[in-house]
């Protein structure tokens, strides 16, 4: 169960060919990430947390079990059973991945939610969603409790902290006896974990996703990683483990390997902090996005030192042949691209040991995983011909559906294929090169920003009338945010630009927030009255 699916260098197409999934019918991620291994060697080192005051704490797969399993009886006994969906708002610490084993043993769905969500943006996830409990922390609480009457169905909260009864204490519920405690017996079709997606018209959308789709990971975390894992391994990532990159590209797939994963929360992530704990950890393997490499790259030439990386993914946005060769002379390890969505992660890839590298294209498919670049009437296209990246289906890693959207899942699954909404093209080579985006997704910093969510909260303020925002072009971000606004007539400027910056900070999360304001007399409009956002970024 935890060997390599690729035990030794090989081709990359001798790896596609002989390729096969063997996925059971019946499984769950808890047991292959938690109490397996808690049974086969409990003491073995799962997560070493590293305090922001200094402290280091070592948690082992004895504990995680014993800890999941007690918060598994708590939630049960609270009224939460199989498919309710349980929203954890906390960051990168231990307790994150604890309350994921516990939700998944009930056959519940865990749903991860990013702690810089503002009022709207938690709101909308957990209304939408229909969370029946969530698991947050003091610096959290009060905003989850001001939105509870505003949602019916979120019947339990739960925090890290102290908290006046009927908030419960997560520290308390764990230790709850669970001798006897048996975990639900699922499918791999079975519902685990939603995340949501940011929707570039209308609302966000909730990814739900199989126990399966740990699986549908595997190959390109093996490859991208140097033939992960080796014995003495040891992973990271700064990504925030709400995102998908974060947490399935690095942390989950640890704990399937016996893998020892570093937790650590940066408040602001500073580059000199980074190489820090890369030396101090001898993390091995990372998963460190585009923007982040990039403020290590800018660093003083003295880091860097003592570090014992093999490989390091990342994704999410393009690399050139400037950050390949800073990673060779800098970090000493090759630095592989991934490419993937929330609804269908890791299935195009590159790795350096494998293949002659092409500065700024993403890769090949990734073994199991059938990718073609599809134009008019499904015709794939040829050698330097745009086309749309589409994943054949069925796949292990994509997703079941949206959540309460079934005409957007049809929309997103035709004829046999996910459609990715990402143009590319092909080299003579098979390397997969991105060329552009079919729709308004914005890619800043590793995250894609729809802009809905911004635009709603801009209009919000009294004197907007209109709002559309785009992406415009940055060296270190990929993208900023930029956002056009309309205001109504006499309404002064002085200050608006900081005051709508604050309004999406405060309403929707600090990571949306437009670097920039545009005041415009009018925006471009097609003949049916929608925003030409597309025009916008011409300007």
């Amino acid at each position: 169960m935890y060997l390599r699916l690729f035990r030794a260098e090989a081709r990359w197409e001798d790896l596609r060919a002989g390729f096969r999934w063997d996925i059971p019918e019946r499984m769950n991620i808890a047991r292959l990430c938690c109490d397996d291994w808690a049974s086969a060697r409990p003491d073995q080192v799962a997560i070493i947390h590293l305090g922001q005051d200094g402290s280091r704490q070592e948690w082992t797969y004895g504990q995680l079990k014993r800890g999941s399993d007690g918060l598994a009886v708590a939630l049960a006994a609270k009224g939460v059973r199989r498919g309710d969906r349980v929203a954890v708002l906390l960051a990168q610490h231990p307790l994150v991945l604890l309350t994921h084993m516990a939700v998944m043993k009930l056959g519940a769905v865990v749903l991860p939610l990013f702690t810089l969500f503002g009022e709207d943006a938690l709101r909308y996830r957990l209304s939408d969603s229909g969370a029946k409990a969530v698991v947050t922390d003091p610096v959290n609480l009060d905003r989850v409790v001001a939105l509870q009457p505003d949602l019916p169905e979120l019947e339990v909260v739960i925090s890290t902290g102290a908290a006046p009864a009927p908030i419960l204490s997560l520290p308390d519920l764990i230790e709850t006896p669970a001798r006897g405690f048996v975990p639900a017996d699922t499918l791999a079709e079975d519902p685990a974990m939603m995340i949501y997606t940011s929707g570039t018209t209308g609302d966000p959308k909730g990814v739900l996703h199989a126990h399966r789709f740990l699986y549908g990971h595997l190959p390109c975390m093996e490859i991208s990683q140097g033939l992960f894992p080796r014995v003495g391994d040891v992973g990271w990532t700064p990504a925030d483990w709400a995102w998908i990159g974060g947490l399935m590209d690095m942390a989950i797939p640890c704990l399937y390997y016996g893998i020892p994963l570093i937790s650590h929360r940066f408040a602001k992530f500073e580059p000199e902090a980074a190489y820090r704990l890369l030396a101090a950890e001898r993390v091995t393997n990372a998963f460190i996005p585009p923007t982040a490499l990039r403020l290590m790259k800018q660093a003083p030439v003295g880091q860097g030192q003592g570090l014992c990386l093999r490989a390091v993914s990342s994704g999410g946005e393009p690399l050139g042949a400037d950050m390949l060769e800073w990673g060779e002379a800098r970090l000493g390890a090759e630095i592989n691209e991934l490419y993937g969505q929330t609804e269908a992660n890791l299935i195009v890839a590159a790795r350096s040991a494998m293949m002659t590298r092409v500065p700024g294209a993403m890769g090949l498919p990734v073994p199991g995983h059938e990718v073609r670049l599809l134009g008019a009437d499904d015709r794939e296209t040829g050698t330097g011909e745009v086309g749309e990246v589409c994943l054949k289906m069925p796949d292990p890693v994509a997703f079941l559906r949206y959540w309460n959207k079934p005409e957007a899942t049809e929309k997103k699954v035709k004829n046999g294929w996910l459609r990715t909404g990402d143009l590319a093209t092909r080299g003579a080579d098979g390397q997969i090169t991105f060329h552009a985006r079919d729709d308004d997704v914005i890619t800043s910093a590793g995250y894609r920003i729809g802009p809905s969510e911004i635009e709603a909260a801009l209009v919000r303020h009294p004197d907007v009338l209109m709002a559309a925002v785009v992406g415009e072009p940055d060296p270190i971000r990929t993208e900023i945010v930029v956002a056009h606004v309309v205001l109504r007539d006499g309404a002064d400027w002085e200050g608006m630009e900081e005051a709508l910056k604050t309004l999406v900070r405060e309403r929707v999360s600090a990571h949306l927030v437009p670097r920039k304001v545009v005041r415009a007399e009018s925006l471009p409009m097609t003949a049916t009255g929608k925003i030409m956002r597309r025009a916008l970024r011409g300007q």
